[in-house]
């Protein structure tokens, strides 16, 4: 880890993450590398952190862990005409439990409550812990999450956001958010020497659009590998699957090392999603690891993504994406690297969130003391 900073004044942080996905590599997603991250330099800074997160979690992140409470439904309660998907309900039970909890028998343990999920219970019950509960947004507006920010009182309950385009998505809704960019382990994505070909890696799904980077590199005239999980079978094998062959390679789900490596081993990187990207997670990523990046101006993406280390072209343009691919792939990898030093890095995006930590638990009023008259 880069810059350690190690601290004389520890804080005792909760970290609440996915409860259907453990915190491990390799990781389903970028909300998933972000957790494990933060959760590995707030450990090794010294704080004392205990992450609820999925079953099967890395143990070896220096940081305690909440068991994720499982609901065993009655045969009855199934036959229900209310009764849900099972994940839903499960997902519900593992978040009231533990908002429970934080409010009941864990009530002192902590001083500040960071919350990553994207369920509406850890918003919606804020209100109810004795610590401030920091919420991070992570993604555009959502339904159940927008209903959670329409009851909760207002007290308890923070919010930060990955870039300055998700903070004015959510402004309708949260009329108060700190912006903290995502932030990369340089370490852990070292720069590479580069290569003749292109990636594109990230979850393959419809809206991150590998096939579009597949379609703008074969008009580019360059080969190019896949890496990430196969999140949606069916998008794969109607749009990825088709498309393989000796220019366009699939190498897989891979864990971190092996992925940066990767993205270090390439001439440049893809990114062509079809949705407005909170933040662009893997832009930072390539450009940690020298890789200069062509990309769809959509989202937070412009707010990473710089001329001396990449391209912008029109949300949705293939033929502009292709025409920019020749020129990036010429662009400083020194740059690049620099670039991600600047902007980018997590001992950036760790020291402002203590930071804010530190300035939340200062200044709030636990929901016990609220409203007692002084003696």
């Amino acid at each position: 880890m880069a810059g350690v900073a190690v601290t004389a004044d520890p804080l005792r942080i909760a970290l609440i993450a996915s409860s259907r996905y453990p915190i491990r590599q390799p990781f389903p997603g970028g909300l998933e590398s972000h957790v494990w991250y933060l959760a590995r330099t707030l450990s090794g800074d010294g704080h004392h952190v205990t992450l609820f997160a999925g079953p099967g979690s890395d143990r070896t992140l220096g940081c305690a862990h909440l068991q994720v409470q499982t609901l065993d439904v009655s045969h009855a309660a199934r036959q229900d005409v209310s009764m849900p998907s099972m994940w839903f309900m499960q997902e519900h039970h593992a978040y009231l439990q533990l908002m429970l909890d934080l409010s009941g028998p864990l009530a002192e343990s902590f001083d500040v409550v960071h919350n990553h999920s994207l369920h509406y219970l850890p918003v919606a019950m804020a209100s109810a812990v004795p610590a401030p509960v920091l919420s991070t947004l992570h993604t555009p507006p959502t339904p159940w999450l927008e209903s959670a920010l329409a009851v909760r009182s207002g007290a308890g309950a923070h919010f930060a956001a990955v870039s300055r385009h998700t903070a004015a998505a959510w402004q309708h809704a949260v009329d108060d958010i700190e912006v903290v960019p995502n932030g990369v382990d340089l370490d852990s994505w070292p720069e590479g020497r580069g290569g003749q070909h292109l990636i594109w890696f990230g979850r393959l799904v419809p809206e991150k659009g590998a096939h579009v980077a597949v379609d703008a590199a074969r008009r580019a005239g360059f080969p190019i590998v896949l890496a990430g999980p196969i999140s949606d079978a069916e998008y794969f094998d109607r749009m990825i699957r088709p498309r393989l062959g000796s220019e366009v390679t699939y190498l897989g789900h891979l864990a971190q090392p092996e992925l940066a490596a990767a993205i270090g081993g390439a001439a440049a990187t893809l990114v062509a999603p079809l949705w407005d990207e909170p933040y662009g997670l893997v832009v930072a990523e390539s450009l940690a690891c020298g890789t200069p990046v062509a990309a769809f101006a959509r989202g937070g993406i412009p707010e990473v993504l710089t001329p001396d280390c990449g391209s912008l072209v029109a949300a949705g343009d293939v033929p502009a994406l292709a025409r920019a691919i020749p020129d990036v792939v010429g662009r400083s990898r020194a740059a690049a690297r620099a670039h991600a030093r600047e902007c980018c890095s997590e001992r950036r995006m760790v020291d402002t969130y203590v930071g804010l930590y530190r300035r939340l638990a200062r200044g709030h009023t636990p929901p016990r003391a609220q409203g007692k008259a002084a003696p």
